[in-house]
């Protein structure tokens, strides 16, 4: 609410009021002042006497009268002009009292005329004040409204830009299950052809890898068997060989052992590796160009008694298979009856092993 500016009479209003009581209030202590001063005496009349001289004075007593009467006069004068001082000194104070009074009423009226300035001058800045501090509220409320609408434009905006958003977002999700969808009927289209031609090629190939496998089986059996037969071969003129070595007589022996020497010698090798091939257990780290030399030891009743690496293959592995495979043989009864001279080859002996070897 705005307040409203005084008018020059209101202005001068309280002013006027101020200094009319303030007379009246002077001239109420002035009539105070005079009713309150005392009352003074009534002068006293100056008495003057004249001495007649009596023909039956004396003059002494006449001259004594004269003495006496004039300093009678001189005291009363005197009398007189004191209670007039007195009197005019009174009068003077009562004056300088009003005057005093006259005075200090009219510093009061000053003093009370300043005080009702200040007041004035004070309603007045509080009034500033007041007009200050409600534009300025008027002003922090109008930009807080401003602000408020602000603040309201941009949530409606951002609400609107999400709803954009929003919709934009629906829409490509809309637009991409679109696609998707498409994509997934071709993709399926396409897989199903490529399945089909997939599975009649598996079809192909399952007909074709079952007539190799079929074939190879068949090569495998004859090989195989001819494999079998080969070995049953050479085992029976292996047994052969030993039984007539061991069976005839020192001079048949002798011309066995002359003709057949390093053959009987080779063929103990051939056995000893088949023998082993029979009780190997291929690990998985045995590949074809591995060699591992093996030393041997053996009794003249052909029981094997320890089998040691005398160089590896550098495969840890495929050189312990080699070796278990080796003591497995236990013992090779074929090496019974052999003359010492020539068993003495096999107390001691190295043999090299390959996997080809071994899967004999």
């Amino acid at each position: 609410m705005q307040q409203r500016e005084p008018s020059a009479s209101e202005s001068y209003f309280w002013p006027s009021v101020w200094a009319i009581g303030l007379h009246v209030l002077v001239f109420a202590l002035l009539f105070v002042s005079f009713a309150m001063t005392p009352e003074l005496p009534p002068s006293k009349p100056i008495v003057q006497a004249t001495l007649y001289q009596l023909k039956s004075k004396s003059q002494a007593t006449t001259q004594t009268n004269q003495k006496i009467a004039g300093e009678a006069k001189k005291t009363a004068s005197r009398q007189t002009e004191v209670e007039q001082l007195e009197q005019k000194k009174v009068e003077q104070e009562a004056v300088k009292a009003a005057e005093q009074k006259k005075a200090d009423a009219a510093q009061k009226a000053e003093e009370a005329r300043e005080a009702a300035e200040a007041k004035k001058a004070e309603a007045a800045e509080a009034a500033k004040a007041a007009e200050a501090k409600k534009a300025a509220e008027a002003k922090k409320a109008d930009e807080a409204k401003k602000a408020a609408e602000k603040q309201q434009a941009d949530i409606a905006k951002k609400k609107a830009e999400e709803e954009a958003k929003k919709k934009a977002a629906e829409e490509a999700k809309k637009q991409a299950a679109e696609d998707a969808r498409k994509k997934a009927a071709e993709e399926a289209k396409k897989k199903a052809a490529e399945d089909a031609k997939k599975k009649a090629a598996a079809e192909d190939a399952k007909k074709k890898a079952a007539e190799e496998a079929k074939k190879k089986a068949a090569a495998d059996a004859q090989k195989k068997k001819a494999q079998e037969a080969a070995r049953k071969a050479a085992e029976d003129k292996k047994a052969q060989a030993l039984a007539e070595l061991l069976s005839d007589t020192t001079e048949r022996q002798q011309a066995l052992a002359d003709e057949q020497g390093d053959q009987v010698a080779g063929d103990f090798d051939d056995l000893i590796r088949m023998r082993a091939a029979e009780g190997w257990a291929r690990p998985p780290s045995a590949r074809k160009g591995m060699t591992v030399t093996l030393q041997v030891s053996m009794l003249p009743d052909g029981t094997i008694t320890s089998v040691s690496v005398a160089r590896s293959s550098g495969d840890g592995p495929y050189d312990s298979s080699a070796v278990a495979a080796v003591k497995n043989i236990g013992r090779l009864t074929e090496m019974q009856g052999m003359k010492p001279s020539d068993f003495n080859r096999y107390r001691s002996f190295k043999m090299t092993f390959t996997p080809e070897d071994l899967a004999l």
